[in-house]
């Protein structure tokens, strides 16, 4: 069958799936779903593999080993708990004999200094990316982490604008908090995050000089969006930049307060979209109680549930909604979320354990983000393991990943403005936006580099892939056509076709030997390294074979995607 490269992905796998014959009392075969019906496919390795790259960063063997144990429900309900919040918080890891921190000392916390000035702050705020970094890399079996980056895409905010990083690591926090729990209490208590109060100028926005900064973004990018049902007006733009007037920011203490004096006491006229709704002018204290009647009018309308379940949707599944996917897809889930009253778990619930989610159509078809790759590969290969306690180590080692990610594109706690970054959101390209001219080979020098001359921690401690330790933890690694089947199985969501992995065999993994010699050739090599770990010559010959493979392996394109 002939395929333009126009074609997406999931078009092409609709003209197959019609094309086969299912003949009477055979087993059907896989089709395109278009429901949330409960998946009751194969919880096999290929689908485990599948669902971790999708929920969380990178699908470790370990993990991989342990949620094959369970079946899906179990599976989901445990990605679903409730993570603990984070156990440290970032350190002054930036003190030199060119910068010292009077109040902070080299590898205590920061985030309750009050001391703030512009070297200081740069430093603080790298620290504070670091530290996050860490989180994700060393991130529990759930899907918090993913959460936390889904709304910081989602509730923008940039460390450069906001300049405080005590701020940016607070906002952090409140990320936390609400990243499985209700999408309302969230987007309110966003409008008095110090972060976000500093980032589009909330402290700004007085009854003489209303700012619309705020008020446009709440409605166009948070919560209704631009969507086709979304028909707010720029009436409703001013009228909620007047409810929000009030709040400023104690930069001397890090708190927030709301001041009646600038706040406006009028009435506050909305359009049909909001059902004409008028929210009362209050006075003095009173006039903070208008946000709560704020949010409550927005999430009245249909379209926010919808706007939030697409952007879900197109994080953890696919880019593209087309009308039977809005059908059948996002409006039963916003129904969920209208249901159970915002309630962030109930949707992902439904939407993880469902036939859709793990349709064939949809496998190999996202490109994975910056960090989806750099925190993935960390993870998949067990880089990131370092001597316990040396954090100096760690956060040389965890800025290291940051960069990368960065040079990629994703420069996690800077996104672009504050849409967030053009590639979860720009039609017609979305995720395609992560691979250019510039970033694929950034991608294959950092597999290549981990695989060869790694990275050195401050501590002298070495970085890389070891590919002998990932290949002992496979099945079979003395056989090389299951060393090969079961690596692309860990680390593709597609499969490749079998004269391809013959190819990787003879030309990649053992230099052209051909037959039954090839394969007697690596069983005993590897028997031998077994046995005999001394055996220098050996060790480097099976080594050198491994880092071919699997340089191969993560620079093919089939290692972009998820």
């Amino acid at each position: 069958m002939k395929v333009s490269y126009s074609m997406e992905r999931k078009d092409f796998f609709k003209i197959l799936l019609s094309k086969q014959d299912t003949k009477p009392g055979a087993s059907p075969t896989t089709a395109l779903t278009s429901t949330l019906k409960r998946y009751k496919g194969k919880w096999d390795e290929q689908a485990v593999v599948y669902f971790l790259k999708h929920t969380m960063f990178g699908a470790k063997p370990a993990d991989v080993a342990f949620f094959k144990k369970k079946n899906l429900k179990n599976t989901v309900a445990v990605m679903l708990k409730d993570a603990a919040m984070p156990t440290t918080s970032p350190i002054n890891n930036y003190a030199s004999d060119k910068i010292e921190d009077e109040q902070v000392q080299l590898g205590s916390t920061w985030v309750n200094a009050t001391n703030v000035n512009g070297k200081i702050n740069y430093r603080r705020r790298n620290s504070y990316k670091q530290w996050w970094m860490g989180l994700m890399i060393n991130q529990d079996r759930s899907i918090t982490e993913k959460m936390v980056l889904f709304w910081h895409n989602h509730f923008a905010t940039e460390t450069n604008i906001a300049e405080n990083p005590v701020y940016c690591y607070r906002y952090n926090l409140l990320l936390r908090q609400h990243a499985l729990g209700n999408f309302k209490a969230l987007a309110k208590a966003m409008t008095t995050d110090l972060c976000m109060l500093r980032y589009l100028n909330g402290y700004a926005n007085t009854k003489k000089a209303p700012d619309e900064n705020y008020g446009r973004e709440l409605q166009e990018l948070f919560t209704v969006g631009k969507g086709p049902g979304s028909h707010y007006t720029e009436a409703d733009v001013k009228a909620a930049a007047r409810v929000l007037t009030g709040y400023k920011i104690d930069n001397k203490i890090f708190t927030y307060s709301f001041e009646p004096n600038r706040h406006d006491e009028s009435d506050k006229q909305f359009s049909a979209f909001y059902g004409n709704t008028i929210i009362k002018g209050r006075a003095g204290e009173d006039g903070a109680y208008e946000l709560d009647d704020l949010i409550e009018m927005i999430f009245a309308t249909d379209e926010t549930a919808r706007f939030i379940c697409r952007k879900l949707y197109r994080f953890f599944v696919f880019y593209t909604i087309d009308d039977a996917t809005e059908q059948e897809i996002i409006i039963p889930l916003s129904k969920i979320l209208r249901k159970k009253n915002f309630e962030i778990k109930p949707v992902l619930q439904a939407l993880l354990n469902s036939q859709h989610f793990f349709d064939m159509a949809f496998r190999g078809t996202t490109i994975k983000s910056p960090a989806d790759f750099c925190v993935g590969l960390m993870r998949e290969f067990n880089v990131a393991l370092l001597p316990p306690g040396d954090m100096f180590a760690e956060y040389s080692m965890w800025e290291f990943v940051h960069n990368q990610a960065s040079a990629m594109q994703q420069n996690i706690g800077d996104p672009p403005n504050v849409a967030g970054w053009p590639a979860y959101y720009q039609q017609p390209q979305y995720c395609k936006l992560w691979i250019n001219s510039d970033t694929l080979p950034r991608r294959n020098q950092l597999t290549d580099r981990l695989l060869s001359y790694g990275f050195t921690a401050k501590n002298g401690s070495k970085i890389n892939i070891d590919p002998i330790a990932y290949a002992m933890a496979l099945p079979h690694p003395e056989d090389p056509d299951a060393l090969i089947s079961d690596s692309i199985q860990m680390l593709y969501t597609v499969p490749i076709a079998d004269a391809e992995k013959s190819h990787i065999k003879s030309n990649i993994l053992l230099s052209n030997l051909q037959g039954e010699a090839a394969n007697h050739y690596w069983t005993n090599a590897w028997h031998t390294l077994i046995e005999k770990p001394d055996d220098a010559v050996n060790k480097k010959e099976v080594l050198n074979k491994l880092k071919n493979l699997y340089k191969y392996l993560l620079n093919r394109p089939e290692y972009q995607v998820y």
